[in-house]
């Protein structure tokens, strides 16, 4: 069902009364995106648009169904959650969909109903996918992550928010993109705009959910790399958006969660990268689930699973860094 990517719409309204009562048991619940407070990216049209722009759609689909995914984002946004009692402590929060889609309500508003309660304020990418007509495709997501951290930075008082204290969350193909944002903050993938592209784009650490790190052993059931490189398999484009093989001692800290039972992420991914960290002696940190599959975000492990409490163990981690 395609609506408007600023409110769910029932249809209900329009169906017969015995079918009402059918659809309204049936209807997961609304969603409500973006919040009230969020800001866009780019003061005009975003780098490389097409003559013409994606139209963005949205459905609800995923774990029961209940999931929002947009698709066709034409002007990236970052939708704000703000804590109670914030403590200085922010992440990006960078949702996944093997960038042919964004799973904004377990990768992104969960993420944030389970972090504000901890003082973290939580910001939410909303980025363009890269194969919906921008040239220089591959680096869309990048600039987006870039320019969200450098806005977000920018604007730390307005937020209340300690800009050293600024990390990020990575899921899936959106892990991908983390792991890119903490290896290339500093590629020049797009000409700066205004005085918020002074502010660096480094995050303070990068915690990276079930993420690919490597096209070259993502899986079958990964679609990430087919998506953000189409064709082009060119070595150097191929070797600047592997993440893995540019871990230096610069990388900031790294945060790793998988489960061991992932069908579409092999969970030698996240073991690859811990190889990686301690080769050069970045600061690293995993939890390997028994199991969980793949795209279980914020909420949707079982109750009495383990692993259900990442985010508290993700929030206590942060607090040291």
């Amino acid at each position: 069902m395609e609506i408007d990517r600023r409110s769910l719409i029932g249809v209900a309204a329009t169906l017969p009364l015995a079918t009402m009562a059918t659809a309204q048991q049936a209807a997961p619940p609304p969603v409500v995106w973006p919040p009230a407070e969020h800001f866009p990216l780019w003061p005009n049209t975003p780098p490389g648009a097409p003559s013409r722009l994606p139209t963005p759609s949205s459905e609800r689909n995923g774990y029961q169904g209940a999931e929002l995914w947009l698709r066709g984002i034409d002007r990236p946004y970052v939708a704000v959650y703000r804590p109670k009692k914030p403590d200085g402590r922010a992440v990006l929060s960078i949702p996944g969909g093997g960038y042919g889609f964004l799973s904004v309500s377990n990768e992104g508003i969960d993420v944030a109903a389970a972090l504000n309660p901890q003082g973290i304020t939580v910001f939410v990418l909303a980025y363009r996918l890269p194969r919906e007509g921008w040239r220089n495709h591959a680096d869309v997501p990048l600039q987006d992550a870039q320019r969200a951290m450098r806005l977000i930075r920018a604007n730390a008082a307005k937020y209340r928010i300690d800009p050293a204290r600024l990390g990020l969350l990575g899921f899936s193909a959106g892990g991908h993109l983390g792991a890119m944002l903490a290896v290339g903050h500093a590629d020049r993938v797009y000409a700066p705009v205004d005085a918020a592209d002074t502010q660096p784009a480094r995050p303070a650490y990068a915690g990276l959910v079930y993420p690919v790190v490597s096209f070259a052993t993502a899986g079958l059931n990964s679609r990430s790399s087919g998506m953000l490189l189409g064709d082009n398999r060119d070595p150097g484009l191929l070797a600047r958006y592997t993440p893995l093989n540019r871990i230096t001692a610069d990388t900031p800290p790294i945060w790793l969660l998988h489960a061991m039972d992932d069908a579409t992420v092999p969970v030698a991914q996240s073991l690859a990268m811990v190889e990686a960290c301690q080769r050069v002696r970045v600061p690293v940190e995993a939890h390997l689930l028994e199991r969980g599959g793949h795209g279980f975000g914020a909420l949707h492990l079982p109750a009495q699973a383990p692993g259900r409490s990442w985010p508290e163990i993700l929030g206590r981690w942060t607090a040291t860094r």
